[in-house]
């Protein structure tokens, strides 16, 4: 009896050490692993956004914000929705009139949803965001201006940018047309729209962006959307990619139209 009891104590000390031991050497290899992962990629540069970037979405044009948490609309705004006819998406339907299918400019913040690269150039005065859909680019100014206060509508707006802390640009513009909705489904906005951006550059290859939309004369609260994700795209230069009308007739023609049919039935 004496000799099995002492047999069960040394079996279980034994087994006890090789466990943590085991478990000191994982503790080890996961602690290396951890900082390895922490310096596999380089921190974000200070105050600088510059390169191609591309959105981790869905690989097809997308919403900013959810559909089913958009906010209720005004009048004014309803009849705009109930008026609009989406080329795409679930409202989609035959002789839609998405603005974008007559190539008039997409405009903001629709354009930063699109599964194309864009790219941010810094100067002393301003970020330029260089858009490959449409060839089309944005001046953000930096030069410690105001908005203005009656800005002439424009498609792509009136902005103004600053740095929070190291790695954070906030961009706030004004001064949209209303010809432009904000999502591809039709959601319209008015002359009065604002928007709030934060791109946070956490490391070199990855920036969280954050949107949000105040326009009190379409909806009843600001509309904000969920955190996304971009990333950098080292050595990729912006293609030319304009809307050609006649391409983009011969494609509703062909493909577009008749896909809409199918589905609306």
């Amino acid at each position: 009896m004496r000799r099995d009891r002492l047999y069960f104590l040394t079996y279980w000390t034994a087994t006890f050490a090789a466990v943590l031991a085991f478990s000191s050497v994982a503790r080890s290899q996961a602690d290396q692993q951890h900082a390895v992962s922490k310096t596999s990629v380089a921190p974000a540069p200070k105050h600088n956004l510059s390169g191609v970037w591309q959105l981790r979405g869905t690989g097809g044009a997308e919403s900013f914000a959810p559909e089913e948490g958009m906010p209720p609309m005004t009048p004014w705004a309803q009849a705009k929705f109930d008026a609009a006819k989406p080329g795409y998406g679930s409202r989609a339907a035959p002789g839609g009139n998405d603005p974008i299918l007559q190539c008039d400019p997409m405009g903001f913040p629709r354009v930063m949803l699109m599964p194309t690269p864009y790219e941010f150039v810094h100067t002393p005065t301003r970020v330029l965001q260089f858009f490959e859909r449409e060839h089309e680019w944005r001046s953000i100014w930096t030069d410690g201006r105001s908005l203005p206060k009656e800005p002439d509508p424009t498609w792509y707006g009136y902005a103004i940018g600053h740095w929070e802390g190291d790695i954070t640009f906030v961009v706030e513009s004004t001064g949209f047309t209303d010809r432009t909705w904000i999502t591809p489904t039709g959601y319209p906005h008015s002359e009065a729209m604002r928007v709030t951006e934060r791109y946070q550059r956490v490391d070199r290859d990855t920036i969280l962006y954050n949107i949000s939309v105040t326009d009190p004369m379409s909806y009843a609260k600001p509309i904000t959307g969920p955190q996304r994700i971009m990333k950098l795209k080292p050595g990729a230069e912006i293609d030319e990619l304009p809307c050609v009308w006649s391409d983009e007739n011969e494609f509703t023609k062909r493909i577009r139209e008749p896909a809409a049919s199918k589905s609306a039935k």
